[in-house]
């Protein structure tokens, strides 16, 4: 679907070569689309496990001699970290995420100003950076704590979210100018994140050599922007 995402893009930007606020509403309907499927899956995926686990105690009820289920037994499980702390981290690392990424950003921009680089080249580098820093961070942590789906989910949604949502909303609001670097940087895209897609459907995972290859495959693309 990220990929289906970019190749959307790239079908709208070539029309006009610019994204109107009729491609950003495309956009915008297309993430509602997504957002809905996403949630009634995660219903259902609710429903089966909560499922799921009534059919395990009732198999234990069975074997214990048909004794009463207790309904107090899902609460007795103790949890890691109370809901109150969970939402004080979660506030606490979106604050900091806000201001983390503007003072690297807003660094990094005029610094590079400074030296004469352009905007282009400025938002495909140090900007891109900056936004993507959260998402390094929280695969990088999901993986280490063996929570891979979390890994994968938060790139491909962030990409998936970038290209619906914020350049929908950009696009509603003021028309988008494409240039023909834009359309190699979509094309470039989509074909790394096929090569990804495909690393990911082999093995049903990455392993470090594939890691070693995307990251020069963007070692390779900085240095093309930063020549062309």
């Amino acid at each position: 679907f990220s990929i289906a995402c970019a190749g959307l893009l790239l079908g709208l930007g070539v029309f006009g070569m610019e994204l109107g606020r009729t491609d950003g509403v495309i956009l915008l309907a297309v993430f509602v689309a997504f957002l809905t499927i996403m949630v009634q899956s995660a219903m259902k995926a609710r429903r089966e496990a909560m499922a799921g686990e009534i059919a395990a105690v009732a198999d234990s009820t069975s074997v214990n001699g048909g004794a009463a289920i207790d309904e107090e037994a899902p609460e007795e499980r103790p949890e890691d970290i109370p809901v109150l702390k969970n939402l004080v981290f979660i506030l606490g690392g979106a604050v900091a995420i806000k201001f983390g990424g503007d003072w690297v950003v807003n660094g990094a921009t005029t610094i590079a100003r400074a030296f004469g680089v352009s905007e282009n080249l400025i938002g495909l580098t140090i900007v891109a950076c900056g936004t993507s820093l959260p998402e390094l961070v929280t695969s990088m942590v999901a993986a280490k704590k063996n929570q891979l789906d979390m890994a994968v989910g938060n790139v491909v949604g962030s990409n998936i979210f970038n290209i619906l949502m914020i350049l929908g909303v950009a696009a509603v609001f003021s028309p988008i100018a494409f240039i023909m670097e834009n359309m190699v940087d979509i094309g470039f895209l989509m074909a790394v994140s096929v090569l990804g897609w495909i690393f990911c459907l082999t093995k049903r995972r990455l392993e470090r050599p594939e890691g070693v290859i995307l990251v020069a495959l963007y070692a390779a693309y900085l240095v093309y922007i930063c020549m062309r």
